[in-house]
């Protein structure tokens, strides 16, 4: 008895062994397909920015329209960007990424950015053509379970190699609100502990069948294994929105302006305007764009005073009511570390607007803040009738 109790326990764990066996055998022999699938779809997003030249991932989600989408913080402020799709040679990627910058003539598609969402931070590349192979990726229908199996697609920068594959298990699905270094962010999150190196952000996260799940973004900088990642609901709803228009460079903006410009040690770039008197007035411009939700803006302003006094009760009476009245922008003061008193006139303006009304904007702001300098200057005390009768006869 104790024999065929034994004999039957072993016939169990041949069994179970044997079955795990197959169940992981299944899944490794899986991931090829789901990597040479995903691949279809996968490019390397290269775009020039006001930063430099930035490079990242992307992934083909409309073949007949030709859209790409791909990380916001990929694209930054650039409207054009070129990407290329993986060239292959017996059923293989090349990964040499000076094969593809050799060939840009040949291999390189240009691409225009249609749309941006800094929140969600997506962007969306509409292509001039697409090569022969490409495919678009098909989309999960709902997000992505906890402890399920991902697989991404990556261009990452710390690798000399294109089209690094990675896998990794999800570790929950949640709303999140968090900021990285391309500005505050708010999706829904699918958290992996799946490594996301600098390059891969705009990649495909996909599932075991190849769906779409997520969209590669950002690691936790102070956690290990944690990565996030834009879930699919996020995706359609940028898809489903109405698309709003990337903003353009602000250096595109001012050579399109026809004015002479400089940057500022503080990176800020700086124009001049010469009024009808012949007065000079500096006016700025951010290099970076404020943004909040979907609305993009660009913050222009010029310095109108410097002064080692604090502005009396009726100076700052008198700038609060022309704040009022005035068509855009406000005037604010505010105090140095060396203890100076500054007075400045700020305009935020919509970062999409043309580069003509930059232009007319940048001129209002200076012919405003040559008005208010005259009214700030110091003028002589006049002594009263009887003061000046006293002194004379004092004399």
């Amino acid at each position: 008895m104790k024999t065929s109790h034994n004999l039957l326990r072993r016939e169990i764990v041949t069994a179970a062994v044997l079955l795990c066996g197959g169940l992981l055998t299944s899944t490794a022999s899986a991931q090829p397909a789901v990597y040479q699938q995903a691949l279809k779809a996968t490019t390397w997003v290269l775009a020039k920015n006001s930063e430099g030249t930035s490079s990242g991932t992307g992934v083909l989600i409309d073949k007949e329209r030709k859209l790409v989408i791909t990380n916001a913080h990929v694209v930054g402020d650039s409207r054009n960007t070129v990407i290329f799709f993986p060239a292959m040679v017996n059923n293989r990627p090349k990964v040499e990424r000076s094969y593809y910058l050799e060939n840009v003539r040949k291999l390189g598609i240009r691409g225009r950015v249609i749309a941006v969402d800094r929140k969600r931070d997506l962007a969306l590349v509409e292509l001039s053509s697409l090569p022969e192979g490409a495919e678009a990726v098909k989309m999960a229908t709902e997000s992505v379970p906890q402890a399920a199996t991902v697989h991404s697609i990556g261009n990452p920068g710390s690798s000399e190699a294109l089209w690094v594959y990675t896998s990794g298990t999800v570790r929950t699905v949640y709303q999140k609100k968090f900021r990285t270094g391309a500005g505050q962010h708010d999706f829904m999150v699918v958290e992996t502990q799946a490594p996301i190196n600098s390059g891969d952000s705009g990649g495909p996260v996909v599932d075991d069948e190849g769906n779409l799940v997520a969209i590669s973004q950002a690691i936790a900088p102070k956690a290990r294994l944690i990565s996030y990642c834009v879930d699919i609901t996020e995706v359609k709803t940028f898809l489903e929105s109405p698309w709003k228009p990337a903003p353009l460079p602000v250096t595109e903006l001012l050579k399109t302006m026809d004015r002479e410009f400089s940057q500022h040690s503080s990176g800020h770039y700086e124009v001049s305007f010469e009024l009808a008197n012949e007065e000079k007035v500096s006016v700025f411009i951010t290099k970076d764009i404020e943004y909040y939700e979907r609305a993009d803006v660009r913050k222009i302003w010029t310095l109108t005073n410097v002064s080692k006094k604090a502005p009396s009760a009726e100076t700052a009476l008198k700038l609060l009511q022309l704040s009022a009245r005035t068509k855009i922008g406000a005037w604010t003061m505010e105090q140095t570390q060396t203890g100076e008193y500054l007075i400045i006139y700020c305009v935020k303006l919509d970062a999409t607007a043309s580069a003509d009304a930059v232009s007319s904007t940048m001129e209002y702001v200076a012919k405003l803040s040559a008005a208010m300098k005259k009214d700030l200057a110091e003028k002589p005390e006049t002594a009263s009738a009887g003061d000046t009768l006293a002194n004379w006869l004092a004399d």
